[in-house]
Formats: C-alpha cells, structure tokens, sequence
C-alpha cells in the first residue's frame, strides 16, 4: 500500500482518486486538481489548459476535474504535503507559499532580481533542477512552472514615493516580501490569497501586493480603486503531482501528461503580455486608477530595501542560492 492510501491527509481527502493500481486499468480515470485561485485567473487558466490537453492527448481515458478557491480545504502551503502523501494526485500551487518548506522555492520572489518577463525565464531555466530534486526527495514531480504577472500594488491611492509606503498595512504572500516591505517602514501582513479578501473586508488592511491578474480575478477594484505597476517580481505558480501516482502509470501515458504540462507551461509564460492588457482594460472600466510606471526612485528605493530580503534568502538557501543566482546572471549577461 503506498502513499495515496496511507496517512491522515489521504483518510479526509474526499475520497479525491481510486486506488493507484486502478490508474493503468481503469478505462477512465478521475483526476482532482487543487487550485486556490478562481477560475479568471491565469493559473486557473493554465491548469484548464492542461486539463484539456490531457483529455485530448489520452482520448478522453484521463479527465480532470480542477477545484478553484481552495474549495478542497488546501491552500497552496497546505498542497506540498496533501500531494507528497496523495491525499491530492495534482494541484498547482504557488511557489512564494513553500518558503518555509524549502527556500529554494522562493526565488522568484526576490524583490527587483528578475523584473522583467525575460529575466523571470532565465531565473527559471536556472531554477528549475533546483526545483525538481525538491519535489522528487517530497515524493513528487514538477509538471510545470508558469509566471504571475509582474506584481504590483492595489491601494486606495495611486503609490508613487517611498512617502506613500510609510505604515501603509500592505499585504505580502512571503517572508521576503515582508522583510522588503519592512525595510521601507511600512507595515506589511503575510497572508495566503484566500485570506485577503476577508481581511480587507473587515478593514485590516490597506493595501494588497499581487499582480494586476490577480486581483482582477477576485474583483478587487470593489475595495481597492488604484494600482500601480511596480517592477518588483514575477512569481511563480507550480504544477505538481503524486510520484507514485505518475509512476502507476504506462509510459505512453506518463508520456502524455508530461506533454499536456508542457503544452499549459508554453501557454501560461505567453499569455502574461495578454492578461496584463486585459486586466488594464478591465481595471480601467471598472474606473480603476492605474499607475502603469512608477517613479525610477520609488524603484530603486525597493531594490535597496529589497538587498536584505536577498541576503536572508541567500543564508537560508545556502550554497544551492548561490549557485542559482550565480547561473542565472551569467546566464543574463549572454543575453
């Protein structure tokens, strides 16, 4: 008996998928995919991708069925070990959320290292064998990794100094955002997504750091009239799966969903440029106020206050940060 049947996360899984030795046997097989943000989103839309690729590459024998908002009871933290033990077979996940599960994980989170798309796709090229031996040492594979839009701030005003930060009660999705934000002397909250609508309804906060995508996707324009683009990272969201769940399967059909994950991650890093349009439009007619850029010295002022944030990372990743950063600006500078 392995991990899908054992433990108490497999036990209060809702009885998520059948028995792994049914998977090569069964002439169809129900998949569920755990996802905590709503289906707008762009990895809502990735993980709809991937699902229907699947479908289409297996002849209809795979079908997945995705559940957005955390409707499972996982959030993305909670999604490491709910895969790892086989409580879920998939999910997709964000990757600021496993800091404190490996740091590694984080690295796309470091504040002003990667701003722009291309950068964020070098990072990852470099990152992404890091990533492998993590999930595969927690009894999973890495199916694939696609961008957020480049975050920025969702506030009452638009930010446009360092002035404006000053005590602003800020949310942050990871600990380097926190120790950034702190940094500049505002007062900033780490909070998963699902917790950030509750939070700015009950007025405990005044500002929410994510990507024009995401807060779009939850309508936060309801509660938060200005945005402005700063250049501060492009984090990642991570599709994963249960080891023994791929590996219970033929070759031709592990095959198939390695494609299917390879056709979604294709997808997702080209539709950043056209989400990050739509949104704009969307934001605007919902008479939104957009700071599409931010003064050059707000921005440097957060990179500055950004190099503690990289130092902590750095100590807390050990040689294998070191390693990363350092392949991926040797990396850049070719480009």
């Amino acid at each position: 008996m392995n991990g899908l049947q054992t433990g108490t996360l497999a036990a209060a899984a809702f009885t998520v998928m059948a028995a792994p030795q049914t998977i090569a046997q069964s002439s169809e097989t129900l998949w569920d995919l755990s996802i905590e943000y709503q289906v707008d989103s762009l990895p809502g839309t990735v993980a709809q991708k991937f699902a229907k690729e699947l479908g289409a590459l297996t002849d209809g024998q795979i079908s997945v069925t995705i559940h957005y908002g955390a409707a499972l009871g996982f959030k993305s933290v909670d999604q490491f070990d709910a895969v790892s033990d086989g409580a879920l077979p998939l999910a997709s996940s964000f990757a600021g959320a496993w800091g404190g599960i490996d740091p590694i994980f984080l690295v796309a989170s470091l504040p002003v290292v990667a701003p722009t798309l291309d950068d964020s796709r070098t990072l990852y090229e470099a990152a992404k064998p890091y990533f492998e031996e993590s999930l595969h040492e927690a009894n999973q594979i890495l199916l694939a990794v696609t961008p957020w839009p480049n975050n920025g701030i969702w506030s009452e005003t638009p930010i446009t100094s360092v002035d404006d930060l000053q005590d602003l009660r800020i949310r942050t999705f990871d600990p380097l955002g926190t120790v950034t934000f702190k940094e500049i002397q505002a007062s900033p909250v780490q909070l998963s997504w699902a917790d950030v609508i509750p939070q700015l309804s009950t007025g405990a906060l005044d500002a929410v750091l994510t990507s024009a995508d995401g807060g779009s996707a939850s309508s936060l324009w309801d509660l938060l009239p200005a945005y402005s683009q700063v250049p501060y990272a492009s984090p990642w969201q991570i599709l994963h799966m249960n080891r023994d769940s791929f590996d219970d399967l033929d070759p031709e059909t592990q095959a198939n969903v390695r494609e299917a994950a390879h056709r979604a991650e294709v997808f997702g890093w080209q539709q950043v440029a056209v989400r990050t349009a739509r949104n704009f439009s969307d934001m605007r007619a919902h008479d939104m106020t957009i700071a599409e850029e931010v003064p050059s010295e707000l921005v440097k002022s957060l990179a500055q206050a950004g190099q503690a944030a990289v130092e902590t990372w750095k100590s807390d990743s050990g040689t294998r940060g070191t390693a990363l950063l350092d392949t991926f600006e040797a990396e850049s500078a070719t480009k």
